[in-house]
């Protein structure tokens, strides 16, 4: 049976996912971040779970994801706080929201080769993933505010001069 090797654009895309797992279980745990690191390599990437195989994640995109959250971790909470509308309030966010907004403003913020546009759509689906209500409209009205503050060139280009 032939291999199908994943797009460059999907191995992102579970990337993204994994991180967000990965910082939700730093969050949850307390667990040392490089070791959950080392853990989702070994144990989670390229892995058949209940006979379904999953694209494996970009390896650097992911670590690069997990390291930069945690190390300006005050610096994204901030930005995402003030980026924040009526009625959600940043320390009354769910852990799993807080992981998923994290990533989001991390690559806003310092991964800077990553298309504004698709890293906001990239985080909406993540949480899709996990919430069916209200949660992903808030996802996409944060990460649009901060990309807009952020990268003003780039939203400008994507989203006309508005």
């Amino acid at each position: 049976m032939p291999t199908h090797k994943p797009s460059a654009r999907a191995r992102r895309s579970a990337a993204r996912l994994a991180a967000v797992q990965a910082l939700y279980q730093v969050a949850l745990t307390g667990t040392n971040p490089e070791a959950v690191l080392g853990e989702f390599v070994r144990h989670r990437f390229d892995a058949d779970l209940d006979g379904e195989r999953y694209v494996a994640p970009d390896p650097a995109l992911f670590a690069a994801i997990v390291r930069g959250v945690v190390a300006r971790r005050e610096d994204l909470d901030g930005l995402v706080a003030g980026a924040l509308g009526p009625p959600w309030e940043f320390g009354r966010l769910e852990l799993l929201l807080k992981a998923i907004l994290r990533a989001g403003a991390w690559e806003l913020l310092a991964h800077r080769q990553a298309d504004a546009a698709l890293v906001i759509h990239e985080y909406v689906n993540v949480t899709h993933a996990f919430f069916g209500g209200r949660e992903p409209g808030m996802v996409n009205a944060v990460l649009d505010r901060l990309a807009r503050s952020l990268r003003p060139e780039g939203m400008q280009a994507a989203h006309g001069s508005t």
